[in-house]
């Protein structure tokens, strides 16, 4: 099993190139999975505000067209929510975490959460709803999985309102994870952005897809670990982090979400 530790860091565009010779190959499949909150957008303080840069954007239409390389974005978003950010047509998305994965043709991968699990959902969100829906914090309802946003919260009620949320969350059987000004609980489900990822590349290249395809991975939350440690030695992956001492399961930390654009520029000169 992999383990955690401090990855080194990658800055620029020139610094992808130093740290990487010959990793990319426009003779050889590409698959690029992201993810969008903090990644492929900046952190904004409602989700409803985020927008990609206009460089990033560009390159990512770019790239999404070339016939090489298969891209996928795998969100904790709701699956059209994430949709409508991106925008971009031929590219899978994953929403919820990868619980719920639509292809290009339109065709679905739902996983079907037990009834009894489904049940503990729609009273875990009432209960939060009641109890702590308040002084700036709200309750994003995803179907089959939540977020717990406080960022608007006065920062001296902040650790109360988290701390009963997550213990809401617990009590009701799902699993809280701690994001950016956020709690996200998902189902108590063997299912995450790791087990997505896997899922989506043996479905679209077979289950030895890593002999044939080169895989390029990038987020910037705990629960994208998931992806980063399933992904160890078998593609490349980044993690976008402030914190020079962040533990990760990622082969390289971008210090901030604008290098996003310099990697993307990795992958445009290497393909187009």
């Amino acid at each position: 099993m992999p383990e955690k530790r401090i990855a080194p860091v990658i800055r620029s565009l020139e610094e992808f190139e130093q740290n990487l010779p010959g990793y990319l190959d426009n003779q050889s499949k590409l698959a690029i999975l992201l993810d969008y909150d903090g990644t492929l957008a900046p952190i904004a303080d409602n989700p409803s505000k985020t927008k990609m840069p206009d460089e990033l954007e560009k390159i990512l239409h770019k790239i999404a067209k070339h016939p090489q390389i298969f891209m996928a974005v795998i969100s904790g978003r709701g699956l059209k929510d994430v949709q409508k950010m991106v925008n971009i047509d031929g590219i899978t998305y994953a929403g919820n975490h990868g619980l719920e994965i639509e292809y290009p043709d339109g065709s679905r991968h739902d996983y079907n959460l037990p009834s009894d699990i489904q049940k503990n959902y729609i009273a875990m969100v009432k209960e939060l709803k009641q109890k702590v829906e308040k002084n700036g914090a709200w309750v994003e309802d995803k179907r089959v999985s939540l977020t717990y946003h406080y960022r608007d919260t006065p920062v001296e009620l902040k650790d109360g309102l988290k701390t009963q949320a997550a213990e809401i969350c617990q009590r009701f059987g799902f699993r809280p994870n701690q994001a950016h000004e956020a709690i996200e609980a998902k189902p108590p489900v063997n299912w995450n952005k790791g087990e997505a990822a896997m899922y989506i590349l043996k479905q679209k290249f077979g289950d030895n897809w890593a002999k044939d395809v080169k895989a390029v991975f990038a987020g910037d939350d705990t629960t994208d670990e998931d992806a980063m440690r399933v992904l160890k030695g078998l593609g490349r992956s980044f993690r976008i982090a402030a914190d020079a001492q962040i533990q990760t399961f990622a082969d390289f930390r971008l210090p901030k979400q604008d290098v996003m654009t310099d990697l993307l520029q990795w992958v445009a000169r290497a393909y187009t």
